[in-house]
């Protein structure tokens, strides 16, 4: 089987029907009065995996999380670490350790001091001690700062030491809500790149929380898409992307465009479909959909060329006016309303300085695109 995207590495247990998942949530409910957080929700995380909770606020992402640190108790269903029950079990007790967004540092405390409080709460001897918080200062290159209180530290420099705190005990699973959430572009984007290193060095299980998009995308090793209280779709980043089963999720992730229609003609190899205007579009792969049955054709922008003239031998070409251009430097966005009304969007990479085909507000203009560059949606 082809994959999409990149291949980060070789490590995809979730496709081996013998690999055992390390973590379960088999028909975990949580309610809060009348407000149902997580509704019936089944999901499946393996061992060493770094695995990202993506969805809007009050997606009941969160929830999920603390009911794993133990924090809250499902209502209904069981949460399973390595076979084991967590019913009960409270957060102490459990292999897990739990990261904030908002780090929890003790102020009165040296950065050595911050990352030593766990170990000395569990009883370890002093030398051993030193010795582990010497390993954590050497992890996150936070030695010549050993001695500083959070206060004289960067708000990157604060997460790190958070960080080392949170994998000092050495837990099986760490978990992380929203842990970059504080820092800026630039720096969340390098620590992003940390964190990976950081989770394949030590070996041990990541389920980050985070409505950021392009974070999830960058971490993890998969992704489930949630919508109150529910997971919309489970899979690698570049499938999630590339191949989303839902509309909800074409939409959540990145920029799309869609297309409303009907499958005018199914056969083995393509797909015909009419817009309400008769508009054709054909497409290779029509996924579950079926003649005569109402869709729609997703396709992201960076997928549909742009161009003054039909090209000769485009199998999907249609016809309409620049609306608006944005010029981002390393790519230039247009906005292209078709004669039949409809808005695309379409993307195209600024790879000379130079710009070949030069188009403007209110040019006449062609997009066009393959059969295999979009996915038929039938939910």
């Amino acid at each position: 089987m082809k994959s999409l995207g990149s291949i980060r590495r070789d490590f995809a247990p979730w496709n081996d029907p013998s690999a055992k998942p390390y973590i379960q949530f088999d028909k975990v409910t949580k309610k809060f009065g009348d407000f149902t957080a997580v509704n019936n929700l089944s999901l499946t995380i393996f061992e060493r995996e770094f695995f990202a909770l993506l969805g809007a606020s009050g997606c009941g992402k969160s929830t999920l999380l603390r009911m794993l640190a133990g924090f809250e108790e499902p209502s209904a269903g069981r949460i399973l670490l390595d076979g084991q029950d967590l019913r009960g079990i409270p957060p102490y007790k459990r292999p897990v350790n739990m990261m904030f967004q908002s780090y929890a540092l003790f102020p009165h405390m040296t950065v050595e001091k911050n990352i030593a409080f766990g170990l000395k709460q569990e009883g370890m001897p002093g030398s051993d001690i030193d010795k582990r918080v010497a390993e954590m200062l050497k992890l996150v290159k936070l030695e010549q700062f050993a001695k500083r209180k959070p206060h004289q530290l960067s708000g990157g420099q604060r997460q790190r030491v958070a960080l080392a705190r949170s994998v000092a005990k050495r837990p099986k699973v760490l978990l992380l809500d929203e842990p970059l959430g504080a820092l800026d572009k630039k720096l969340r984007e390098e620590t992003q790149f940390e964190l990976m290193d950081l989770q394949q060095e030590l070996g041990l299980t990541f389920v980050v929380v985070t409505h950021d998009q392009e974070e999830a995308m960058t971490m993890a090793d998969r992704i489930a898409i949630m919508d109150k209280g529910e997971v919309m779709q489970v899979a690698t980043p570049a499938e999630i992307y590339e191949a989303p089963t839902s509309r909800f999720v074409a939409h959540f992730v990145g920029n799309v465009n869609m297309f409303e229609g009907r499958v005018a003609e199914r056969t083995a190899d393509t797909t015909r479909i009419t817009g309400a205007t008769g508009a054709q579009i054909v497409v290779d792969n029509g996924g579950a959909a079926t003649a005569g049955s109402d869709i729609v054709f997703a396709i992201r922008p960076e997928k549909i060329k742009v161009s003054s003239k039909k090209p000769a031998d485009a199998v999907n070409a249609l016809e309409g006016e620049v609306y608006d251009v944005a010029y981002l430097g390393d790519m230039t966005v247009y906005h292209i309303k078709l004669d039949d009304g409809q808005m695309v969007r379409a993307s195209a990479m600024n790879a000379s300085r130079v710009t070949e085909d030069p188009l403007t507000w209110n040019d006449r203009a062609w997009v066009s695109f393959r059969p295999d560059a979009g996915v038929v949606l039938t939910r």
